[in-house]
C-alpha cells in the first residue's frame, strides 16, 4: 500500500520530545497515555505506515526510565464494563497489559483503583491482584470534583488517596479505557510528590487528534468518525490561540476541562507551566507524515468504513442510527460518499448480475477482484481465494483446492457439527488451502500470498458473519457490508 508515514522518525523524535519534557519539570514526569498502546489499528488506517505497536515500542526505547501505573475505574469493574474491540473486561485487560508490558521489561508499579467506594467486585479484584503478587492502591471519590479546588488539592481530597512509590523518571498512567482516571491518578501523584518536596511534572500523550493538522484535515475528521458514539469533536484550541496566536487542534473535551486542570496544577505546583491543552501534549505524530496526499486519502477510506460499521450496527441491533446520521455529516464534511471505495460498486454490479452474495477487494496495486458464494465456498472465502490467486499470479480458473480436501470439511459440518451450510467459511478454506499446500507448489504459493493483502479494503454486498469478519480483520483485511441481510428473517448469527 502507499505510505504516507515514516515510522522511524516517528520513534525518534516522540522519545526525544518525551525526554525533553522530563528534564522541563526536573527529571521526573507522569504521563498521561491515552489511545491504545499495542494495537492503534486505526492510526496505522489513517497513517499508512504507522505500525500498530509504535507507541509501545517508542516506550521500549525507553525502557530503562519507564514504570507503568495502570489505572481502572472500580465502578466499571463492578459494571463488568468490556473492550468492544477485544471482547474482554477492563479488570481481565489490566491483567493482559501488565503481562505484556513485564513481558517487554517495562515495569509496573502498581494498578490503581479509581472511584473505590468498597464495591464489592472492586474487592475481589483487589485480592485477585494481590494473589498475583501485583501492588494495588486506592483512589477515593471527591466531593465537589473537579470544581472545588481547595478541597481536591487538600488532605482531605488527593492527600486520602494512597500514593504509588516510583523510582523511574517516566511514568506511563495508562488504563483499559476512556473514564479510568488517568488525569486524577496523575494529578493525586503530583501532589504527593510535592508534598514530599519532589520536583515532578505532568503532560499528555494522545495521538489524535493531530494538533499540528489543520482541523478539517481528513486525518483529524476521521477521529471524529471514530469517536462518533462519545458525541465529542474536534475544535481550535481557543488557550492556545490567545496566548500564542498560533492555531492548532484539540478535542472539545480537554479544552473545556483546561480551565480546571490548569487551577488544579497551580494549587499543586504554584503556577501552572502550561498556557494551553496543546501546551500539555507531547504528541509528535504530524512531524513523521512524509505523504500528505496518501495520508488524506486514507483517512477518507477510513471516514466511509465508519459509516458502513455503524449501518451495519444499527441493522443488527436496532440501535445507534444517531451515529449513522452523524457520520453521513462527516463523511459530507470530509467530501465522500459511500462509493468512495471502487470495490463497493464492484461488488453491487456482481451480485446484481449473479443473483448471489459478492465480496470485491481493491488490491494494492489497484485493481479490484470479486468472489461469490458458490456450492462449495461462501463470499469470504470465494473473494479471499481470488485476492490470493490475483495477488499471487496464479490463473483465476485454476482449482487450487481440490474437492478432496474441500469434501471432508463439509461432510463434517453438516453430519457430525449440526450445521446447514456446507459452505466453507475463510478460516475453514485456510485449513484446506495449508493441507493442498502440503502435496502442491501452486497451493504453497497461493498460501504465501496472504501478507499481500494486509491492508486491503474488501466490502461485501450482504453482512457477512461475525466470524468471518474476524478472520478477515486477522489478517489485516480491511472489511465493510452494505447494511443488508442475505436472506429475510428475525434472527441472524
Amino acid at each position: 500500500m502507499r505510505q504516507g508515514f515514516d515510522n522511524d522518525k516517528y520513534i525518534q523524535m516522540q522519545a526525544a520530545r518525551i525526554k525533553e519534557r522530563i528534564e522541563q519539570f526536573g527529571g521526573k514526569l507522569y504521563l498521561e497515555f491515552g489511545g491504545k498502546l499495542f494495537d492503534d489499528y486505526h492510526a496505522s488506517r489513517v497513517l499508512p505506515g504507522f505500525e500498530p505497536d509504535s507507541k509501545f515500542r517508542m516506550l521500549k526505547s525507553l525502557s530503562d526510565d519507564v514504570e507503568v501505573i495502570i489505572a481502572i475505574n472500580a465502578n466499571d469493574i463492578e459494571k463488568n464494563k468490556a473492550r468492544g474491540d477485544l471482547g474482554i473486561t477492563y479488570d481481565e485487560d489490566v491483567l493482559r497489559l501488565a503481562d505484556i508490558f513485564r513481558s517487554n521489561g517495562l515495569a509496573v508499579a502498581a494498578v490503581v483503583l479509581t472511584q473505590y467506594a468498597n464495591q464489592p467486585a472492586a474487592d475481589a479484584f483487589r485480592r485477585r491482584l494481590s494473589m498475583l503478587g501485583i501492588t494495588c492502591k486506592l483512589h477515593y471519590p471527591i466531593e465537589g470534583y473537579p470544581h472545588d479546588i481547595d478541597l481536591i488539592v487538600s488532605e482531605e481530597g488527593y492527600g486520602r488517596n494512597e500514593f504509588v512509590e516510583t523510582t523511574r523518571p517516566l511514568v506511563v498512567v495508562t488504563a483499559p479505557g476512556p473514564g479510568s482516571g488517568k488525569l486524577a491518578t496523575c494529578l493525586s501523584q503530583l501532589y504527593h510528590e510535592h508534598a514530599r518536596g519532589v520536583a515532578a511534572g505532568y503532560a499528555k500523550f494522545e495521538t489524535f487528534p493531530v494538533w499540528n493538522l489543520p482541523l478539517a484535515h481528513p486525518v483529524n475528521i476521521a477521529y471524529e468518525a471514530a469517536t462518533v458514539d462519545l458525541d465529542d469533536s474536534n475544535i481550535i484550541d481557543s488557550f492556545h490561540l490567545e496566548a500564542y496566536g498560533k492555531t492548532t487542534v484539540n478535542y472539545n473535551r480537554d479544552v473545556e476541562a483546561f480551565p480546571v486542570v490548569k487551577a488544579l496544577m497551580e494549587k499543586i505546583l504554584g503556577e501552572s507551566p502550561y498556557q494551553s491543552p496543546t501546551d500539555m501534549g507531547v504528541n509528535m505524530v504530524g512531524f513523521a507524515i512524509s505523504n500528505d496526499e496518501a495520508c488524506r486519502e486514507a483517512a477518507k477510506m477510513e471516514i466511509v468504513r465508519r459509516y458502513f460499521t455503524a449501518a451495519v450496527n444499527v441493522k443488527r441491533t436496532g440501535t445507534g442510527q444517531d451515529q449513522v446520521d452523524k457520520l453521513k455529516v462527516i463523511m459530507k464534511k470530509a467530501g465522500v460518499d459511500k462509493d468512495f471505495s471502487p470495490a463497493r460498486s464492484a461488488a453491487l454490479l456482481k451480485e446484481e448480475t449473479t443473483g448471489a452474495p459478492v465480496g470485491a477487494m481493491v488490491l494494492p496495486d489497484g485493481r479490484v477482484v470479486t468472489g461469490k458464494t458458490s456450492n462449495r465456498l461462501g463470499a469470504a472465502s470465494s473473494l479471499l481465494m481470488n485476492a490470493l490467486k490475483c495477488a499471487t499470479g496464479v490463473d483465476m480458473e485454476l482449482e487450487v483446492i481440490s474437492n478432496e480436501a474441500i469434501e471432508p470439511i463439509s461432510r463434517l459440518k453438516t453430519s457430525q457439527l449440526g450445521s446447514h451450510n456446507p459452505r466453507l467459511h475463510p478460516d475453514e478454506t485456510l485449513i484446506a488451502l495449508s493441507i493442498t499446500s502440503a502435496t502442491s507448489e501452486v497451493a504453497a504459493r497461493v498460501l504465501a500470498g496472504l501478507p499481500k493483502l494486509r491492508g486491503c479494503d474488501a466490502f461485501f454486498s450482504v453482512i457477512i458473519s461475525a466470524s468471518d469478519e474476524n478472520l478477515l480483520k486477522r489478517l489485516g483485511i480491511n472489511v465493510c457490508c452494505e447494511p443488508k441481510f442475505e436472506r429475510s428473517g428475525y434472527y441472524h448469527k
